[in-house]
């Protein structure tokens, strides 16, 4: 029995429907798959520049010998940092497994979804063509070909609607997998994400508490003891004693001259009369006397004294601090 033209039409939109959905399906599964693959490829990246992190770390620690305080917290750091790409390698591995590929496989089941719904587009194909000639041969009245089309027509029709319920069951099979597939494989990447990141952080709060010891005094005050040295300080004492010596010797003083050398040098002056005077203004005048030969006797130190300055400052000084005769 052939199926009437309303059940032709159903088929036709359901199976445009079904087409459509199944494109659909693999657009965005595609774009999802894509995209967590590259989520998975960098994450493997991030990896290995942990790793050269950590090697960064040994080298430093190894070259640099001022700083033991930093040496012993940025090697512990180095090892957890380490730690943590060892556990960023097992998120890898888990989202290769659990994502990427569970989402790589719908490609293929949406090609073989896509060849059903072929076959079923070929059979009622072929079943529209044989009413067309059944129609065509009950118009001309040819009894023989129209019994032979009916028959045709039925085992056609019989054909296109097995294959509508099997593309039926199929799509609808189909769609709970789909369904519950992005229900588990986003589920396993929330999952695989957290455990990740629970780990990770338990092993950063480490690095940060291994941080927190460095002791920065520590390192600074060893850097100064090698730059400088405990016998630079008496290196620097010892020169600025020898400078300030050198600095004395170039100023001469009266307390580099002897004291029996300062009194020869005084000139005495003769006493009038064995006697003390009274200051009034005739004593005025006999200063200016006095002065006046205390002048002519330095002019005669000073040719013989030529060669000697500072015994020659010596008798200026004390000639002007003279005793006034009373």
């Amino acid at each position: 029995m052939s199926r009437s033209g309303a059940e032709i039409q159903s088929n036709e939109t359901q199976s445009k429907f079904i087409q459509e959905r199944v494109a659909a399906v693999e657009k965005n599964f595609g774009q999802l798959c894509e995209t967590l693959s590259s989520y998975t490829r960098k994450t493997a990246r991030i990896r290995d520049k942990g790793d050269q992190l950590s090697k960064d770390l040994i080298s430093y620690t190894e070259s640099d010998n001022l700083n033991p305080s930093s040496k012993r917290s940025l090697t512990e750091l180095a090892h957890t940092i380490s730690a943590i790409q060892d556990y960023r390698q097992a998120q890898v591995t888990r989202l290769e497994a659990k994502v990427v590929e569970p989402l790589s496989n719908y490609g293929l089941k949406c090609k073989h979804t896509k060849a059903d719904l072929k076959a079923a587009f070929t059979a009622r194909e072929k079943e529209s063509k044989l009413r067309k000639k059944y129609d065509a041969s009950r118009a001309k009245g040819d009894q023989r070909a129209v019994h032979q089309l009916e028959t045709q027509l039925q085992k056609a029709s019989v054909d296109a609607s097995r294959t509508s319920r099997n593309l039926e069951q199929q799509m609808d099979k189909f769609e709970l997998e789909k369904l519950k597939d992005m229900k588990k494989t986003l589920t396993e990447f929330v999952n695989i994400e957290m455990v990740f990141h629970a780990k990770a952080l338990e092993m950063y709060t480490e690095c940060f508490q291994v941080l927190t010891t460095l002791d920065v005094d520590e390192d600074i005050q060893e850097f100064r003891s090698k730059m400088q040295p405990a016998n630079s300080a008496n290196r620097m004492t010892m020169a600025r004693s020898a400078s300030s010596s050198s600095l004395n010797s170039n100023q001469p003083s009266l307390s580099n001259t002897p004291r029996n050398e300062r009194q020869s040098t005084v000139p005495r002056r003769p006493m009038q009369n064995g006697g003390v005077g009274d200051m009034d203004d005739d004593d005025d005048d006999d200063d200016d006397d006095d002065d006046d030969d205390d002048d002519d006797d330095d002019e005669e130190e000073e040719e013989d004294d030529d060669e000697d300055e500072t015994e020659l400052e010596t008798e200026r000084s004390v000639g002007k601090n003279k005793p006034v005769r009373r």
